[in-house]
């Protein structure tokens, strides 16, 4: 579970350990998807007045194509996080690094906030290793698998 009633938060902290799945709504068109669900795990306290901390980390894999031949690459993302929520009227709710809480302040949602530090780790310009050749400028063909019948003149 990623999203949390505010008065169970006032009790005390809570153990966090749960997995953000590869198609939650949370996630948006044209962002970096994990291959399946991010593993979260940390712990949620309160922090004073209307404001909470989350410390823990998120660990998966990322989906993409090679940046230099295109073939289908998964990339390990392993992350700490440390996260703050304040209420609306918090005077440091406009802090870029304050995610507000969410439903008028009776709930806590990791999930946007867990989006965006994965976003900021995973790799936008993956290799499927790191001495990939690439494709040919000239006639396209995977240069990994061997070299091309283009003249070597061509290819510069």
């Amino acid at each position: 579970m990623l999203s949390f009633a505010i008065r169970t938060l006032s009790e005390g902290a809570v153990k966090v350990e749960s997995d953000l799945p590869s198609d939650d709504a949370v996630w948006m068109e044209g962002d970096i998807r994990p291959v399946s669900a991010i593993h979260v795990t940390g712990r949620l306290s309160g922090a004073g007045s209307g404001r909470f901390y989350f410390s823990g980390s998120l660990k998966g894999a990322a989906a993409g194509e090679c940046r230099r031949c295109l073939a289908p690459v998964e990339s390990p993302v392993a992350a700490e996080a440390h996260l703050i929520y304040a209420d609306a009227d918090d005077e440091n709710a406009d802090e870029p690094d304050v995610y507000p809480l969410g439903d008028l302040g009776t709930m806590l949602d990791l999930r946007p906030a867990l989006r965006e530090q994965w976003l900021l780790e995973a790799s936008v310009l993956p290799l499927c290793r790191p001495d990939c050749l690439g494709l040919c400028k000239t006639c396209g063909a995977d240069l990994n698998a061997g070299p091309c019948d283009c003249s070597p003149r061509d290819t510069q």
